[in-house]
């Protein structure tokens, strides 16, 4: 049976986003397995454009209709560029250009990694309700997406029964990993504990860069969507801010990286060749995340195809900037319970020139975080008040 447009471009966000994080899992574990679930990944994207493209072709009866359909389509190739990227980005592992260990020690300070466990014979997953299982609790770790055979099930719900076999892809911290493997049924991997260098050098520095620009892609990308959904060009030009720092890490990164070259042995050079990959494709996603955006540029907005295929939601987007000495300042966001108080979800945090998309309730938060967050339009006035942002809210 034919799928729509909606459900096409659902499969293709859905698809996007869950490449970029694998792909970047694949380096951190030097992982072919999660390199090719990218891969997998990538050539049902391309199933789905070509699709869509058909689809369009075929509800276009006039040059108007043809005008909105290109937006759909612009979205499109958008996300096409996203997976192409993240694919890029996992084939540094399968052609085993290497990357050097100073940037896997930088990836285990992250606060939240994604991995990728298999459930294997003597299991204690399978037959059991993911809500019942209580991973986030026990191990800190969500399951973000599920591969049964050939197919993907993005963001399950808490009544998904696991089944022997399945492929689960999870987020969480790192010493969370090994927690989920050991009831899966695998062995842990025993990660070691990154290492201190006695020293700062130019690697280091190019290593640094990298892992920033990493983090500021996957922001893009988060932030392009909401922007979208909400068609607010506020949040936009926040996309089209982290696109422009994403041009200036990469420009860094390769500054670096020929310093670099100068200290590193002949043999070693391969691994500046990975990173100077990674970086050129993460700029890519930041690349194609503003770009999704002008779909919401101009009278006509978005199609309505489009605002269907993310979600139909009467709320809007508003931000709210932590007070110095708020009861807000040193709590986590599960204390703070904004959803409730509030009615707003936080969707990303905006510390200094750092980006945190889909925080976690454990985030602890600081003075002078900015929150962008969703919500009723009533909520926003209640939100600036618990984090003592003094700023009046004039609602539309």
């Amino acid at each position: 049976m034919r799928r729509t447009v909606k459900e096409l471009l659902v499969e293709a966000k859905d698809a996007s986003e869950l490449m970029v994080d694998l792909a970047y899992a694949a380096v951190f574990f030097d992982d072919e397995d999660l390199a090719r679930e990218v891969v997998k990944l990538e050539d049902r994207m391309d199933q789905a454009v070509h699709e869509m493209r058909v689809l369009t072709i075929l509800a276009a009866r006039s040059p108007d209709d043809a005008e909105s359909m290109a937006r759909v389509l612009g979205m499109a190739n958008a996300m096409e560029e996203i997976a192409d990227a993240a694919e890029d980005i996992a084939r540094v592992v399968l052609r085993n250009l290497g990357v050097p260990g100073e940037l896997r020690d930088d990836l285990r300070h992250a606060e939240e990694i994604t991995a990728r466990i298999r459930l294997r014979e003597g299991n204690q997953l399978a037959s059991r309700r993911l809500d019942g299982l209580a991973l986030p609790a026990e191990t800190g770790m969500w399951v973000i997406a599920i591969r049964r055979d050939v197919d993907y099930i993005y963001g399950p719900s808490g009544d998904e029964v696991l089944q022997e076999n399945d492929v689960l892809f999870l987020q969480g911290p790192r010493e969370g990993v090994d927690l989920v493997r050991e009831i899966a049924g695998a062995e842990a991997y025993g990660l070691e504990p990154p290492v201190e260098s006695p020293r700062l050098t130019n690697l280091d520095r190019a290593v640094d860069i990298l892992v920033q620009l990493k983090n500021s892609a996957e922001v893009g990308v988060g932030l392009a969507y909401s922007a979208i959904l909400f068609a607010d060009l506020g949040l936009a030009q926040e996309v089209s801010r982290v696109e422009d720092r994403c041009d200036d890490l990469y420009a860094e990164l390769q500054r670096w990286t020929m310093h670099a070259a100068r200290e590193i042995e002949p043999d070693d050079l391969s691994e500046l060749r990975g990173l100077l990959q990674i970086g050129q494709s993460s700029e890519r996603i930041a690349d194609a995340a503003q770009e999704m955006t002008r779909v919401i540029e101009g009278d006509e907005g978005p199609h309505p195809v489009i605002a269907q295929a993310l979600k139909e939601a009467d709320e809007i987007v508003g931000d709210a900037i932590v007070g110095e000495g708020s009861e807000a300042e040193g709590r986590s966001l599960k204390d703070l319970t904004l959803e409730t108080v509030t009615g707003m979800y936080v969707v990303a945090i905006e510390r200094g020139e750092q980006w945190r998309y889909r925080p976690r309730g454990n985030r602890v938060l600081a003075a002078g975080d900015r929150l962008v967050c969703t919500g009723p339009e009533e909520g926003v006035a209640r939100l600036r008040e618990v984090v003592g942002d003094p700023r009046p809210f004039e609602p539309s």
